[in-house]
């Protein structure tokens, strides 16, 4: 039970203190890395309550795919940091402003938000025995049958999400050469036969 506490203390207090690097660095490549080990922490602490399955997920989907292509894109991107600090100040009055007025929109929310007696136990579907099914399978048991509209809705809004990037990053130049199959499909089927100089097209 010392050693199991020992741990938990550990991986929180690594996790917390790379989740502080995180937005403070100065250099994004740290920033990012800085991420990466809080994941692995996070993962650890997953293990520790024995969700396997969601450590391994943390892992893979989060260090190994996401964070490991931010660190790409900020390595390939050869952005001027010291540019972009240049204008900083000017507008740190407005920021400022904008986080006291979410600050002051927070604490008036959760100082009148409470639970209904009646609200949680309907909200909260009852977890199966873990000694029975494992927690892949208790996982995808509530996911796939409680939780299937919102389920739903959490990849419509990715899908949505997917083609709005898309159009936003979708730019028509003038000199590409593209096919119109309307055009095409429309032509006449006759022979046009014109002259052509030797040494030149059409």
């Amino acid at each position: 039970m010392i050693l199991h506490t020992i741990f938990f203390y550990l991986f929180s207090g690594i996790t917390i203190a790379s989740a502080l690097m995180v937005i403070s660095s100065r250099n994004p490549v740290h920033s990012v890395l800085f991420l990466i080990l809080a994941f692995f922490n996070a993962a650890g602490l997953f293990v520790m309550l024995g969700a396997e399955f969601l450590a391994m997920l943390l892992v893979v989907v989060y260090v190994g795919a996401v964070a490991v292509l931010f660190l790409f894109v900020v390595m390939m991107l050869d952005v001027d940091f010291t540019e972009l600090r240049q204008g900083f100040l000017q507008y740190l009055p407005v920021g400022a402003l904008i986080g006291v007025v979410l600050l002051a929109e927070l604490l008036i929310v959760l100082s009148g938000w409470a639970f209904a007696p009646n609200v949680a136990g309907n909200a909260v579907q009852p977890i199966p025995d873990m000694n029975q099914v494992t927690n892949t399978a208790a996982i995808g048991r509530l996911l796939y049958t409680h939780y299937i509209f919102f389920f739903q809705i959490a990849g419509f809004v990715l899908l949505v999400a997917m083609i709005g990037a898309i159009v936003l990053t979708l730019r028509h130049k003038p000199r590409v050469k593209r096919q119109n199959i309307a055009d095409q499909v429309a032509r006449s089927q006759k022979v046009d036969m014109r002259p052509v100089e030797p040494g030149k097209g059409i």
